[in-house]
Formats: C-alpha cells, structure tokens, sequence
C-alpha cells in the first residue's frame, strides 16, 4: 500500500468538491455546500490562487484532502497558515492520513515562514479534538467566531462606512 500527499492539480475539482460534500454532510451542515467545481477551478487553479488544497492518495486512489490559505498576524508580524477544511473518508481513518496531511500543510508553513497554524472544529466533534490535542494543538476557546454572510453582509458594503 503506497501512501502520498500531493498537491491537487487541476483535473482534481469533482473528488475535492466530493470531499468537501461528505465533510459537510459529517458536519450536518450539508445544506450550506453552494460551491461547485467551477468555482473551485477559479480560485484554487488561477496564475495567483488565494487558497490551496492538497490530496491524501493510497495507491493512487484519493482518501481526503486538506483545503488551506495563508492569512497575517499584526501580533507576531508574519503570516500564518489557516486550515479551512481537513477531511479523511471514514473507512480510511485511522490509517495516518490525517497526521499526514497535518504534517504537510506544518512544513508548507514552517516553508512559508508562518508564524503558526490555525483551524476551527465544532464544538462536538470530540474524536477530532482529542486527535488535534494529541498533536500539540491548543484550543482557543476564549475567542468567539463571527461571520457576516447573504444579506448582511451586503448591508454592511452598502452603508460605505456610513
């Protein structure tokens, strides 16, 4: 059994866009998936992508995938990594694929020069945050999460600062 961690390449829209609809449906949050691998092409397959993903293979055959973008700390005045997706089919769990992937995107940040590496989990979902913890990571359960989504965020462009 050959395992890989590649960078996805274009050609690689259906298993991401795959991917990111069974994490969804794990999440329970399945009716939010608007994406479509038109827009995954336009923005992870352009001469200047804002984000990046990467392919967790066994013998070739794709079992997850890790979706991240660079963002900036004015604290420590570097960037840092940000993980925005982190998925491993389910009958392929356990196998490492995900310390694997974690791994990776460490050294693309360590590569980078980023200053740290961060990623939110839902509050329930004790299996990832035991595996996270297990790894070193630290919860940041004094900060709070906000978004500005739809209409809200469209009143908010539309008052121009007023």
């Amino acid at each position: 059994m050959t395992k890989t961690i590649r960078e996805a390449q274009p050609g690689d829209e259906a298993i991401i866009l795959e991917f990111i609809k069974e994490l969804a449906s794990y999440e329970k949050l399945s009716h939010e998936v608007i994406a479509t691998e038109d827009h995954l092409k336009r923005t992870l397959f352009v001469s200047q992508p804002k984000a990046f993903a990467l392919i967790a293979e066994v013998d070739g055959e794709p079992v997850g995938f890790a979706l991240y973008f660079f963002n900036y700390s004015t604290f420590i005045g570097r960037h840092g990594l940000y993980l925005e997706d982190l998925y491993v089919r389910e009958s392929m769990r356990g196998g490492g694929h995900g310390k694997a992937l974690l791994s990776r995107l460490a050294q693309i940040a360590l590569d980078n020069d980023c200053g740290r590496m961060d990623w939110s989990v839902l509050d329930w979902n004790a299996p990832s945050i035991a595996f996270y913890k297990s790894l070193g990571a630290m919860a940041m359960d004094e900060w709070t999460v906000f978004r500005l989504t739809g209409e809200a965020l469209s009143n908010l462009a539309a008052r121009d600062g007023k």
